[in-house]
């Protein structure tokens, strides 16, 4: 006998679930066939935690030395303590819309759909006849 860990999923799925999403993505699949224009339309969102340091590069940090001499040292970077998060959405073109959340300031309902009406006001000024 060996111990075995169990295997993390996502979620587990009943069957009906399961049969539940596969329709839904037929249907999904079946309406793009029908109108290629569909995913034009659509938009999607990422969030990025970026931090506040700018590290150099291997080529900026290179010196030259004579072949006797020791190698330089350099440190590793640590994480800056200094982050703030990244909110962007883009279509098939590029990014529609970008904001970093302000420090201090917990991402919760209300700042995210905040967020989504400037992304709406935003998209809608640069191409109101998709909206």
């Amino acid at each position: 006998m060996h111990r075995i860990a169990a295997k993390f999923v996502p979620r587990v799925l009943t069957q009906d679930q399961k049969d539940s999403q596969v329709a839904i993505c037929q249907e999904l699949k079946e309406t793009v066939k029908n109108d290629p224009t569909l995913l034009l339309n659509v938009i999607t969102g990422n969030e990025s935690i970026i931090y506040a340091y700018d590290p150099e590069t291997k080529l900026q940090s290179s010196q030259w030395k004579n072949p006797g001499s020791p190698r330089p040292k350099k440190a590793s970077m640590q994480k800056s303590k200094l982050k703030t998060m990244l909110i962007c959405f883009f279509d098939q073109e590029g990014i529609v819309h970008r904001e970093f959340v302000p420090p201090g300031i917990t991402v919760n309902a209300d700042f995210y759909c905040d967020v989504l009406r400037r992304l709406r006001e935003n998209v809608w000024r640069k191409r109101p006849q998709k909206w």
